[in-house]
């Protein structure tokens, strides 16, 4: 159960930290939602879930000035944020806003 709890606060990190990278690239609404999108389902493959590599070369490549160290940093701070998002346990289930969120992400 650890292994999945631990997927589901992956993709919310990769989801809120989606936004905040496509705040950073000028990217908003609808496109803003499905790059955070992307960047969450990332978490799911782990062929694909090189989130760190895919945010430094989409800032790269846009111009975004960020250091490494700055975009670790976000990501800590929001891997401590998804970790306050998740629900607590009740009995022997996980409920709550953020469990489905990941699991709607992972399905799509």
């Amino acid at each position: 159960m650890t292994g999945s709890v631990d997927l589901e606060k992956t993709i919310l990190r990769n989801k809120l930290l989606g936004r905040w990278a496509a705040g950073k690239l000028g990217i908003t609404g609808r496109d803003a939602e499905a790059y955070s999108d992307s960047l969450a389902r990332d978490a799911a493959d782990p062929a694909r879930s090189d989130v760190f590599g895919t945010i430094r070369r989409d800032f790269d490549a846009a111009g975004v000035v960020q250091s490494d160290e700055q975009i670790r940093h976000v990501m800590t701070e929001l891997t401590l944020k998804a970790g306050n998002l998740m629900p607590t346990r009740r009995g022997d289930s996980l409920d709550g806003a953020a469990v489905t969120l990941a699991r709607n992400l992972m399905s799509r």
